[in-house]
């Protein structure tokens, strides 16, 4: 891995490139439950309710374009749950297995008590062996597994909630 890595906030600008890189795992069934690819309309809402000091959504740029991108979401919306934030991380398949993933992992557990998170989450369906490794290597423990809760392609898929306190 590139030790030079850096992220930044994401820019409404970066929102076509960051729905690219989603919709680039839609059709593997192994990283989201979207059937069908989303449009970047769908997705403005979204894109703004990602706050700076709240929930933050990053990007790594290589050759100065989006390459990965993170971000933090709220935990089912309700104030007591303030301090526990979701992660959501996806990687431009061209640039997968280069340590983007990582890099962005670990800085958002760093990252997360500045911002007042002291707990992460990650939903991660049970037959995505890459991501359930990538989480488990930086100490995320299988806090749940919700059995058959998603129909994908007529196949009935687990979802795995893993998690980790950073306080």
């Amino acid at each position: 891995m590139s030790t030079d890595l850096s992220h930044r906030l994401a820019h409404a600008d970066d929102l076509p490139r960051i729905v690219a890189i989603y919709n680039s795992t839609i059709a593997s069934r192994e990283v989201t439950a979207d059937l069908e690819p989303i449009s970047v309309d769908s997705r403005r809402d979204w894109f703004l309710a990602h706050r700076p000091d709240h929930r933050p959504l990053w990007v790594v740029e290589i050759d100065g374009e989006v390459a990965a991108w993170l971000s933090y979401s709220s935990f089912y919306g309700r104030p007591a749950y303030d301090g526990t934030a979701e992660i959501s991380l996806y990687v431009d398949p061209h640039h997968r297995r280069a340590g983007l993933g990582r890099y962005l992992l670990r800085e958002a557990m760093r990252h997360a008590p500045r911002i007042g998170v002291q707990t992460l989450l990650g939903f991660i369906f049970g037959h995505n062996a890459p991501s359930l490794a990538l989480f488990e290597r930086h100490g995320f423990a299988r806090w749940a597994q919700l059995p058959r809760v998603a129909k994908l392609d007529g196949v009935e898929r687990d979802l795995i909630i893993v998690g980790l306190r950073v306080d």
